[in-house]
């Protein structure tokens, strides 16, 4: 927080430290924390850590004990590792997948707490906005809970309330989260993955899922893109009755996904809200660019006639025109076997740096995903199950995919999981063929060609227009010989304190030897009759040149400890 100094903040949670040690320790990662030095930073650590782990715990993966420790713990670890699943680009794949399992259902806050939340969030009263509200909740998730309502002109809707205190709780667990991926990052550096940089991007992604106003105007959006398509149902969202910590929303009519049994609804509708889901995500990451990056089963409602019904937008992702046609280049250069387009794509999208992209290994490994798809018909490309191997290799390579991609591989393969769970003989890579076509043809059809070719001309003779305008002053200066050039030479600094540390070694050693060799004519010629004094002076002399390297020894060491 604002205003107070990491030590203060630690002080502060001091009780959060405690419970998580605890649970830790409970979870068999008392030997964690020690390397981590962790049990240090409270007196009570020690004591914990030495307490034994829970029993048949040993049986368990480390990634299991983890995400049962991330229950334990409470909202805020839940969701880090809810949002960390969808992000195997920065953490391991087993983690990711065990992480997934989190659930959020946590029991329900009493009506008489989200009604005080209510009461500050509607200073003016909570019944100037609705009409009534019922007590028993729909569902209570980690971070809020949901009611029916009435608004005032009798509107049936949905209310999203947080829990009362859960943004103080976060903001706790947070200044624990960065204390904790500090000393991970410091005493380990071969991890694969930055620690920090995930707490960083878990924060982003938690300071979005608690502003309700940001995901209600998130699913107005993607309202307004399925305005046409009576298929596809996203909730509409009354702002009158809407805050950042409240959210009123139409109910979707139908059964949640999740909870859908056989016998729900008709197999007619069944295929048809999976054709219909399908066609949703698959035109948002395709062909809109803005997209739900969490379709899971408990986000999903299969309503009457086989349309589909999302909620839960606050999660999502964006992909700009450029990354998509990246995203083309991408596709045709694997399926016709161009190893060079498809490494100039990774240079891209993933701000490569070039000398790795000349590594033989790199090569290798993105040379045996080519063969593995080459020639293939699009019919039978797998474009998320493609672009999750792929960046699945890179990250051999400490390559990072970028997170916008992250979102849509994630997007891809949540509803391809969700078709299979719903009907087996959906084949959702035959279906997306028309989207990746167009994909493609997007980037190297004719008429694409032509755009391009007409937006880059237009660039040129604009350039050609501003030419002798910009050329004129310099000209000018050039007359005048008012013209200068500044050179940066990057690492030339480096190499001046180089050359100048050797410089004063050279001249130290020059001194030093002089010294000796004036020092030993004199000792020398102290033993003629009448210059015994002499051999004082060449004493002092070598002593003079003792400390001289002396004190080059220790300049020296001080030079390479830099």
């Amino acid at each position: 927080m604002p205003g107070y100094s990491p030590i203060s903040r630690r002080i502060r949670h001091v009780h959060r430290y405690v419970e998580l040690l605890e649970v830790l320790a409970r979870y068999g990662f008392a030997d964690l924390l020690q390397e981590l030095k962790l049990d240090g930073l409270i007196e009570k650590g020690r004591g914990i850590i030495s307490r034994r782990p829970r029993a048949n715990f040993e049986r368990l993966t480390r990634a299991e004990r983890i995400r049962k420790a991330m229950e334990e713990l409470g909202p805020t670890y839940i969701k880090m590792g809810q949002v960390l699943s969808t992000r195997p680009d920065l953490i391991p794949q087993e983690w990711a997948d065990e992480f997934a399992k989190l659930q959020a259902d946590v029991p329900s806050v009493p009506f008489d707490v989200i009604r005080k939340q209510l009461e500050v969030e509607f200073p003016a009263g909570v019944d100037t906005v609705f009409k009534s509200i019922k007590e028993t909740p729909l569902a209570a998730a980690s971070m809020a809970q949901v009611h029916r309502a009435t608004l005032k002109d009798g509107t049936k809707v949905v209310i999203k309330v947080l829990r009362p205190g859960i943004r103080e709780t976060t903001d706790a667990d947070m200044d624990v989260l960065r204390a904790v991926a500090h000393f991970t990052e410091a005493h380990f550096s071969n991890l694969g993955y930055s620690p920090t940089e995930i707490v960083e991007e878990f924060a982003k992604e938690l300071v979005k899922e608690m502003d309700l106003t940001h995901e209600g105007q998130v699913t107005e959006r993607l309202r307004a893109y399925f305005e046409e398509d009576e298929g596809v149902v996203f909730p509409q969202v009354y702002w009158e009755a809407t805050t950042h910590s409240v959210l009123a929303i139409d109910e979707i009519e139908g059964v949640l996904i999740s909870r859908l049994k056989d016998g729900d609804i008709s197999p007619e509708d069944r295929r048809k809200v999976v054709e219909n889901g399908a066609r949703a995500v698959l035109r948002q990451c395709l062909e809109i660019g803005f997209f739900h990056a969490d379709p899971h089963p408990g986000n999903l409602f299969a309503m009457s006639e086989g349309r589909i019904g999302f909620i839960d937008c606050g999660m999502t992702g964006e992909i700009d025109a450029r990354t998509t046609q990246q995203l083309a280049d991408l596709v045709s250069g694997v399926v016709t076997g161009d190893l060079e387009r498809v490494i100039g794509v990774v240079a891209v999208l993933a701000n490569v740096e070039p000398e790795k992209l000349e590594e033989r290994s790199f090569r290798a490994d993105v040379q045996s995903i080519v063969s593995r798809f080459y020639n293939l018909p699009l019919d039978k490309l797998n474009l998320g199950g493609l672009l999750q191997e792929f960046f699945a290799k890179l990250r051999a390579h400490q390559i990072r995919c970028p997170a916008d991609l992250m979102f849509l591989i994630k997007a891809l393969t949540t509803i391809e999981a969700v078709a299979r769970q719903l009907d087996p003989s959906f084949e959702l890579v035959t279906f997306a063929r028309p989207y990746v076509e167009r994909l493609v043809q997007r980037r190297y059809s004719f008429g694409a060609v032509r755009t391009r070719l007409r937006r880059s001309l237009l660039g040129y003779t604009e350039l050609l227009e501003d030419l002798p305008g910009e050329v004129r002053p310099l000209l000018s200066n050039l007359r005048r010989n008012k013209v200068t050039f500044n050179l940066e030479h990057r690492g030339l600094n480096r190499l001046t304190h180089t050359v100048e540390h050797a410089s004063r070694n050279i001249s130290f050693a020059l001194i030093i030897a002089a010294m000796l060799v004036g020092s030993s004519i004199l000792v020398n010629a102290s033993r003629n009759p009448g210059l015994n004094g002499l051999t004082a002076i060449g004493i002092g002399g070598f002593v003079a040149a003792a400390v001289l390297a002396r004190f080059m020894t220790i300049n020296n060491r001080r030079y390479r400890g830099d």
